[in-house]
């Protein structure tokens, strides 16, 4: 269990991080290194030693000010090469994950590399055999793992609270994209972003699916489409020269589990409403859990072993200390956020890396849900049923 931060002062060892990339996921992983030491009792020191983007050196040094970095370079191979750094924090779009990972491998460092781990499966393999040959340290991104309830529900399914698993129901929708006005941008590009909905957010529920029912998949059936086959190359002239979106606006697939439970998962940018709509449920045959990330705090669990009178979905507040990663960082009740996720996430990461222990979800986990994608991907393609290599 993580411990908060009290006034105790030890000597540590210090892990000096490397940053590349300072968009979204860089200003989350920022966040996450800023206040790792300053909200929990770390076993380590952490130095924000460089961040590293595609910019000018004026606008990287104006994002290492805010955030903390201590220097800027304007190179990624610069950046891995240093010998004062210990930690690639990897936070750029998916098809260059590998040169980065590759090359931090060889440079002996330990790696955080967000998901899905590649954009290709072969890239992917490659990766995991990188780190393993090197042996550092890895952890594949997905965050939503440290939420406490998530966890908790993990945590469930082990205990064996439900049983025998007979479904798991998951559904990533966002509606982002619906205005056919929105411009290209990288995650709309198949040679940059690998896939759409699929790999950027129906990875999280795969992963999802995994680490609350310990389940694996068997095989699948996939369908997705391109519904908005073309946009404006330019946000600001929506009347202007249009280019072709070269990935997924929706992405659907069925599947069977190594237990001979089945699994429905859809993931969408095209729902109106929904900003961040993530769930997942598994149906047990001695009870049900449901979890609802626009809720995060909260893990719905049905006992179906209580008396009949007493039956429900019992909506449990996961933000206790006696829950997974101590509730998060605030007292019970006061909940936690997105970024919260990010700050547990690289927690324990550098417990890991300071104490020689394994970390999940590493690669491993990563080419484990990049499995599922491939055979999803072909499966479409083929429009027939498909094992998980």
């Amino acid at each position: 269990m993580l411990s908060k931060k009290d006034n105790i002062s030890r000597a540590k060892k210090t892990i000096r991080v490397g940053l590349i990339g300072h968009q979204f996921m860089g200003i989350a992983h920022s966040n996450g290194y800023r206040n790792a030491a300053i909200w929990y009792n770390l076993p380590c020191n952490i130095e924000m030693k460089a961040v590293c983007g595609k910019d000018t050196p004026e606008n990287l040094q104006a994002f290492a000010d805010k955030f903390g970095w201590q220097s800027i370079e304007t190179d990624w191979r610069k950046l891995v090469a240093r010998d004062d750094i210990d930690l690639i924090s990897v936070a750029v779009p998916g098809f260059l994950h590998k040169d980065v990972v590759l090359e931090a491998a060889k440079n002996g460092k330990h790696i955080l590399c967000e998901k899905p781990l590649a954009n290709s499966l072969d890239d992917a393999v490659d990766m995991v055999n990188a780190v393993q040959k090197a042996n550092v340290r890895h952890c594949c991104g997905y965050s939503y793992r440290s939420t406490p309830a998530l966890a908790l529900a993990h945590r469930f399914v082990k205990e064996g609270k439900i049983g025998r698993i007979y479904h798991v129901h998951a559904r990533y929708a966002q509606d982002w994209i619906v205005d056919p006005n929105f411009p290209i941008t990288w995650r709309l590009d198949k040679s940059q972003a690998g896939s759409g909905s699929l790999g950027d957010i129906c990875a999280h529920s795969i992963d999802a699916a995994r680490f609350v029912s310990g389940l694996n998949f068997k095989e699948v059936v996939g369908n997705y489409a391109t519904l908005i086959p073309e946009r404006p190359l330019d946000g600001d002239n929506p009347k202007g020269p249009k280019g072709k979106v070269t990935v997924d606006d929706v992405a659907q697939f069925l599947c069977r589990f190594d237990n001979g439970a089945t699994g429905c998962f859809e993931a969408t940018r095209l729902a109106i409403g929904r900003k961040n709509h993530n769930i997942i449920e598994v149906n047990g045959e001695k009870g049900s859990l449901y979890w609802d990330f626009e809720e995060q705090d909260y893990l719905n669990f049905y006992d179906n072993t209580r008396p009949v009178a007493e039956q429900g979905f019992a909506k449990i507040n996961a933000t206790h200390d006696v829950h997974p990663f101590g509730g998060g960082p605030w007292p019970q009740g006061h909940g936690i956020g997105y970024a919260d996720m990010f700050v547990i996430e690289i927690v324990n990461f550098l417990s890991a890396v300071t104490e020689g222990k394994e970390y999940v979800p590493d690669f491993v986990d990563g080419l484990e849900t990049q499995k599922v994608l491939d055979a999803v991907e072909r499966s479409a393609n083929e429009r027939q049923w498909l094992p998980v290599k």
